[in-house]
């Protein structure tokens, strides 16, 4: 449930900022785990000891810097999130919170849920679903998703309606980026899965700069 077809068409809005030399994690936070992913993003999660059991903290970078830095809880809601475009705020109580206990128990979860934005309000219904298969990278073991979603704002205009597929990981509890594709347009499909998982000690871990495909999506981001 990570909307990749809201990250990209950001990316193709945003003033790029300039890249940083380092990235690490807060005074009080533990650095736990960086992904590259295709189409030049890669992606920074650490853990504080301030948040409630099971928040994690994902800052999401392309080649011109950090483009966004996002909280998420144990069910993979999103809490805030700090973006280059604006930032995000779920609404509580949710209609219908995204839960990964009830998509590992259940095989679906639907979700229903608003964000307040500097815009305004962002409501966002949809589903993830497992399909029962799995997919190995770089060593882990990943549950296949796939998903629908539509983005409505607070004039009850759709401004999204996306499906695709995804990975979701029990050991970390995080959704991960796939494949997904514009309702209208399914035929362009967009790639954004992970490549390589990389931890603590090892090379390339807590990266600022993504690695793959990076003179393809450059391109690709035009408006």
């Amino acid at each position: 449930m990570m909307k990749p077809w809201m990250l990209l068409t950001a990316l193709a809005a945003a003033t790029p900022v300039a890249a940083q030399q380092t990235f690490s994690a807060p005074e009080g936070c533990e650095a736990v785990l960086t992904v590259q992913y295709k189409g030049c993003v890669l992606t920074n999660v650490w853990q504080c000891e301030a948040d409630n059991p099971g928040d994690q903290w994902i800052a999401l970078l392309t080649q011109a810097g950090v483009f966004s830095v996002q909280k998420v809880d144990a069910e993979f809601q999103w809490v805030e999130a700090y973006k280059v475009t604006g930032n995000q705020r779920l609404v509580t109580p949710t209609e219908d919170a995204a839960s990964l206990t009830e998509l590992f128990e259940t095989q679906i979860d639907t979700w229903d849920f608003t964000l307040e934005t500097d815009g305004g309000t962002e409501r966002n219904v949809g589903y993830d679903l497992l399909t029962g298969e799995t997919t190995e990278i770089d060593g882990e073991i990943l549950l296949n998703t796939e998903f629908q979603g539509r983005t409505i704002d607070q004039d009850g205009n759709e401004i999204d309606a996306s499906s695709g597929r995804q990975f979701v990981s029990e050991k970390h509890r995080l959704f991960f980026f796939g494949e997904s594709w514009q309702q209208e347009n399914p035929e362009q499909v967009i790639d954004m899965s992970p490549v390589e998982f990389i931890y603590p000690g090892e090379p390339g871990f807590f990266s600022d700069s993504p690695k793959f495909e990076c003179n393809v999506i450059e391109s690709g981001y035009r408006p």
